[in-house]
């Protein structure tokens, strides 16, 4: 060997052998995908945690192990339930949902699904799971939310289990967290031989412990999301609207007329906007629904009409404006004699200061005559009128649910112009995303599935209620196996299936 290569063969040693004496130290440890840190500075807390009000948290930790063990159960149905759904959007023309699930102190890419503002198919809207793959069905502008979701989840996981195990009598080694390929999560280090002397009831307490406190995690969750009217109340009010938060550049919404950040809405058409349940309500029946009418007197019919020639498109609809004006609409409607006329009309002259109508009926007011014009649109498409808080209303021609997704809205309106009409919205989502996915974690961590809680969860509830029913361990631990494989099976199948649906 060369002076040169020894030099160079030394220093790598001292350097490797420097390096990883220092992540030792600092209780780092990196492979490839993942990162991990664990400390003890935390301990003297746990502790704290694990021995104040002893009465108290022995009943606290009696409920989340029945919890567990219920959950532990249930997550067979749900999981069946979640793949039977898979299964039947898959045979769909639009496999546009997907699952979710979240691990115990790891996080796997999966989320309990939750309300939002954008539409969903039927199926998508009654699943309990789906996966979540970041940029395909996580909207990048939402990362941040999930992901600190998935850490607070993971850490308060790891804290009922951690506090269960003091309460146990089980030593305490410390606390950590850790990172694999992009998803955070934490996790508590115990002493395994402490683990393996206590009873199996013992032992439930603490497997189930982080579960539970996901699970109740998620209910202060929807208690919050339910509270947020009363907590935002003195700088924000609601009841009377939704304020416009984000307007896409490519909206049909957007122009002169259209919709701005800040604008007020109170009606959508003929129907009261007061917050945004109202206002996803209100597209959803203005898309399922026929297009509505509006009521125009015959002389201004006669003032305004156009002469042209009707033609059907391709859609079979009838189309009456040749001059491709941005203005003109096609309406329809039935003279005297029931007989259906088409004409060619300036739509805010038409529609403006009118009321909406089904028929002729809808418009009778006193001698004046008057006509029900319906808009000639292509199937799907809407005009509607959006009240709002300009003096000129918006009139928007396009698919109503396209308003889902070009249109941002919340409830919370500003008492004072200083305040940002984004933090209610901030606050509303991130509390979405800890419901659901610590809703995730709890579900899916109560399967029976190798590697899991619910693995030692069930491992510790059949050593309690089997070891003295059948007294061959053998056979004891068979049951557990075959019910273990049925879980991770089922488990491996719902994630596959919904990654393969994001990916379709």
């Amino acid at each position: 060997m060369s002076p040169l290569s020894f030099l160079i063969f030394v220093s790598s040693v001292y350097f490797k052998d420097s390096y990883e004496d220092w992540l030792e130290h600092n209780g780092l440890s990196i492979s490839p995908f993942h990162i991990k840190w664990q400390t003890t500075v935390f301990n003297r807390a746990f502790y704290s945690w694990g021995r104040k009000k002893a009465r108290m948290l022995y009943q606290w930790f009696n409920f989340g192990m029945v919890f567990g063990v219920i959950a532990m159960f249930s997550s067979f149905f749900i999981l069946g339930k979640t793949l039977m759904q898979t299964l039947a959007q898959m045979m769909t023309d639009s496999p546009s949902s997907s699952y979710t699930s979240s691990s115990s102190s790891s996080s796997s890419p999966l989320s309990s699904s939750s309300s939002s503002s954008s539409p969903s198919s039927s199926i998508h809207r009654e699943q309990v799971l789906q996966v979540v793959v970041p940029g395909i069905n996580l909207p990048i502008n939402q990362v941040a939310y999930f992901f600190t979701a998935v850490l607070i989840s993971g850490v308060i996981h790891e804290i009922g289990h951690g506090m269960a195990a003091i309460r146990e009598q089980v030593r305490f080694n410390g606390f950590g967290i850790f990172l694999f390929i992009i998803y955070p999560g934490a996790f508590v280090d115990l002493f395994t031989t402490h683990l393996q002397l206590i009873s199996p009831v013992q032992q439930l307490r603490i497997f189930c412990a982080g579960i539970w406190h996901n699970f109740i995690l998620a209910l202060l969750g929807i208690l919050a999301l339910v509270l947020l009217p009363v907590i935002f109340l003195p700088l924000y009010y609601t009841g009377v609207g939704v304020l416009i938060t984000e307007v896409a550049e490519d909206s049909p919404a957007i122009g002169p007329r259209g919709l701005f950040v800040g604008d007020l809405i109170t009606y959508l058409q003929d129907c009261p906007v007061t917050n945004v349940q109202d206002w996803n309500e209100c597209l959803d029946n203005i898309a399922s629904k026929p297009q509505i009418g509006y009521c125009i007197s015959t002389s201004t019919l006669q003032q305004l009409s156009i002469p042209v020639r009707a033609y059907k498109r391709l859609d079979g609809s009838i189309e009456c404006c040749n001059n491709h004006s941005l203005t003109d609409v096609c309406f329809s409607y039935r003279n005297n004699l029931n007989k259906r006329l088409h004409g060619c009309l300036p739509a805010r002259k038409a529609v403006e200061a009118t009321k909406v109508c089904r028929t002729n009926k809808d418009c009778k007011k006193g001698s004046t005559a008057s006509f029900c014009i319906v808009p000639s649109l292509e199937i799907h498409t809407r005009l509607m009128k959006v009240k709002h808080s300009s003096q000129i209303d918006t009139l928007y021609i396009g698919h109503p649910l396209h308003l889902h997704y070009m249109v941002s809205v919340t409830s919370f309106i500003p008492r004072f112009n200083f305040l940002s009409i984004d933090l209610p919205v901030i606050v509303e989502t991130f509390v979405k995303y800890l419901i659901s996915l610590s809703g995730a974690l709890a579900i899916v961590n109560a399967v029976p599935c190798f590697a899991l809680d619910g693995q030692w969860i069930l491992n510790s509830f059949l050593d309690a209620t089997l070891a003295s029913v059948i007294g061959d361990n053998d056979v004891k631990d068979l049951i557990g196996f075959f019910i273990l494989l049925g879980g991770t099976v089922l488990l491996a199948a719902n994630v596959t299936l919904g990654l393969w649906m994001v990916a379709a």
